[in-house]
């Protein structure tokens, strides 16, 4: 049976690896976080983000996403304006250098995600990997990391 803290170990330390060579990439390329990559890549997919969307997509906190699109405000990668749909919030949409940076920096993510992944197990066990990650998600999303 294969012993579960391993498997922990192993996806943890892996999760950390990939995430530290593609941020090295992006920031290197493009003088760009990873941690800022993500919610321009959210905002650019959804018409009429909300803070709360992006913090519902990267699980972490509306205040800890709310400060981090004040700071991708900051550098003029997007804009905020009234939700005329709910006036306590607003809609956040990339500016048109956020759109350009998002567009060269897909690119770099893209290659670097082939090199440290997909180069490196067949499509079939991506595949599988995939979807096992989906339903670990899906499981957890479901409030089966509470028991």
């Amino acid at each position: 049976m294969t012993d579960l803290d391993t498997v922990f170990a192993d996806l943890v330390r892996y999760q950390i690896g990939l995430w530290n060579a593609v941020d090295a990439r992006l920031r290197a390329d493009h003088d760009l976080q990873l941690s800022h990559f993500e919610p321009l890549q959210i905002i650019a997919a959804r018409s009429g983000c909300r803070v709360f969307d992006i913090a519902e997509e990267m699980v972490i906190s509306v205040g800890g996403t709310s400060k981090l699109v004040d700071r991708l405000e900051e550098a003029g990668r997007v804009r905020r304006t009234a939700n005329p749909g709910d006036r306590r919030s607003s809609i956040i949409e990339l500016t048109p250098a956020g759109r350009r940076l998002l567009a060269k920096a897909t690119a770099t993510y893209e290659d670097e995600l082939d090199v440290r992944l997909g180069s490196l197990i067949s499509a079939d066990e991506l595949d599988r990997l995939a979807s096992t990650l989906a339903t670990l998600r899906s499981a957890t999303s479901k409030g089966g990391d509470d028991d």
